[in-house]
């Protein structure tokens, strides 16, 4: 028994931690970085004030934790066949998750908003660069782009696309989800060989069926219910 206690330990500190990324996520999306207030993070993730300083050492630390987490979220289980598809997939899966993940949501908000200049905002656009660059490079060794595409370019591109997408559809209240598999049936067939164009599955609704099941239906135009507004673990 007791060489069990630390990982019991352990895990009760994931959780915590994770609860409270989770309410700060919450309240950082309803009220932006400089209106969020700790004692409200710590009523919502029902934590005592000192378990947030003992995770996070300050309202900087813990937005920063938040933005930083959108990078790390997604790693399928079962990587396609198609450097390419997965590709595809790294965006079509964060699109569903800003839909239905207050994390995500969270994170996006602090990401673009221009509050709390001391926030290293670059850190995603970096990191999602890196995971999109790397994937473009493992899928022209193995022969899936055309032999003038250079990974960094079209992976900045992306990034930098899907960023103003997001954007758009707040302001004009549309469905990211299809805003995004148009950006990528746009710019796939000028990236891969027409035998990997064709293999592609860039239809909405794709997020969904990665992480849930094949014939997981496209929910992401439904709005978010009131359950949007409490901590739900990731995807």
């Amino acid at each position: 028994m007791r060489a069990g206690r630390p990982q019991v330990k352990q895990d009760r500190a994931v959780r915590t931690r994770r609860a409270i990324l989770e309410a700060a996520a919450v309240v950082f999306e309803e009220r932006g970085y400089d209106a969020a207030r700790l004692t409200e993070i710590v009523r919502l993730a029902k934590v005592t004030k000192g378990a947030l300083y003992f995770h996070f050492a300050s309202k900087e630390h813990l937005a920063q934790a938040v933005i930083e987490a959108q990078v790390s979220l997604y790693e399928p289980e079962v990587p396609p066949e198609l450097k390419a598809q997965e590709f595809v997939d790294v965006g079509m899966v964060f699109s569903h998750r800003l839909r239905h993940d207050v994390l995500i949501r969270g994170s996006a908000r602090l990401t673009l908003e221009h509050n709390g200049r001391e926030l290293d905002r670059a850190a995603p656009y970096r990191g999602w660069i890196d995971v999109h660059t790397a994937l473009l490079a493992q899928a022209k060794e193995r022969g899936e782009l055309l032999p003038h595409v250079e990974p960094e370019e079209p992976a900045r591109l992306v990034v930098g696309a899907f960023a103003g997408l997001n954007v758009m559809a707040q302001t004009l209240g549309l469905d990211l989800d299809r805003e995004v598999s148009a950006l990528y049936a746009s710019v796939m067939p000028g990236l891969v060989v027409p035998a990997v164009a064709d293999r592609l599955d860039l239809a909405p609704g794709r997020g969904a069926r990665v992480l849930h099941a094949p014939e997981a239906p496209c929910r992401c135009a439904a709005p978010p219910g009131p359950e949007a507004r409490e901590p739900v673990a990731a995807g």
